[in-house]
C-alpha cells in the first residue's frame, strides 16, 4: 500500500509530462501579449476585491471579475491541455492531494490562531466568508481556483515552457498575490503553487492542479472559519 502510494505521488508530482511540439512564432507572441495584459489586470482586480470591507456588495462583482480575467486570459492565450498521468486523466489523486494539503493547513491554523499578528491576517480573509452568502462564496472560490490554474499553470507555464516553467509560474503567481498585501495568502501562494506547478509538469496539463486547487480552497473556506471562531 505504501509503495503504491509512493509511486502514485511520484508519477503525479515528480515525473515529467509528455513533450509537446514547440508553438509557432505567432502563437508565442499571442501568448506573451495575453499573459502580460492578464497578469496586470488580474493582479489589480485581486487587490481591489480583497481591499473592500467584508460585507461590501462590491466584493462579489470584483471577485467574479478577477476569476473571469484569469480564466478568459488563459483561454485566449492559445490551446491548453488537460493532461494525463499513466495514460489516464488525473482525478482521484489530485483531489486526495487537495484534501491532504487542507489537513496540513488546518494543523498550521491551530498554531497561527495563537499568534495575533498572523491570526488577524487570516481573519481578514475569512470575514468575506462569514459576512457573505456561503454558497455564493464557495462558487466564487471554485471559479477563482479554476481561472487561476488555467492562467498560471496553463498560459504562463506554456509561455515559459522552455525556461524553468515551474519556478516562473510560482514567482508570477506569488507576485500577483502580493497585490492583496496579506502575508498569509502570500505564504500559501508560495507553498501551494510549487505543488500545482509540479502537477502541471508531471501531467502535461491543467486538470490535476485545478482539482487540487479547488479541493484545497473549498476545504479552507468551510473549515477555517470555525477554527478562528
Amino acid at each position: 500500500m505504501t509503495g503504491r502510494l509512493a509511486r502514485a505521488l511520484s508519477s503525479g508530482l515528480l515525473a515529467s509530462g509528455p513533450e509537446t511540439r514547440p508553438p509557432g512564432r505567432k502563437l508565442v507572441f499571442r501568448r506573451r501579449l495575453v499573459v502580460a495584459v492578464t497578469l496586470v489586470v488580474g493582479a489589480v482586480l485581486l487587490g481591489l476585491s480583497l481591499g473592500v470591507d467584508p460585507g461590501d456588495p462590491a466584493f462579489y462583482p470584483l471577485a467574479i471579475a478577477t476569476a473571469l480575467v484569469w480564466l478568459v486570459g488563459g483561454l485566449l492565450s492559445g490551446p491548453l491541455r488537460l493532461g494525463r498521468v499513466r495514460g489516464r486523466r488525473p482525478v482521484v489523486l489530485p483531489i486526495l492531494m487537495g484534501l491532504a494539503a487542507a489537513g496540513i493547513f488546518v494543523l498550521g491554523a491551530l498554531i497561527v490562531r495563537e499568534i495575533p499578528l498572523l491570526a488577524d491576517q487570516v481573519q481578514g480573509v475569512l470575514e468575506f466568508a462569514r459576512q457573505g452568502n456561503l454558497p455564493v462564496v464557495l462558487v466564487v472560490t471554485a471559479v477563482s481556483g479554476i481561472g487561476e490554474e488555467v492562467f498560471f499553470r496553463g498560459a504562463v507555464y506554456s509561455v515559459f515552457a522552455r525556461w524553468h516553467p515551474v519556478a516562473v509560474s510560482v514567482a508570477l503567481y506569488t507576485l500577483a498575490t502580493v497585490a492583496t498585501a496579506n502575508v498569509m495568502l502570500i505564504f500559501a501562494a508560495v507553498l501551494l503553487s510549487v505543488v500545482w506547478g509540479l502537477q502541471r509538469r508531471a501531467s502535461g496539463g491543467v486538470l490535476a492542479p485545478i482539482l487540487t486547487h479547488i479541493t484545497w480552497s473549498l476545504s479552507m473556506a468551510v473549515v477555517l472559519p470555525p477554527i478562528f471562531g
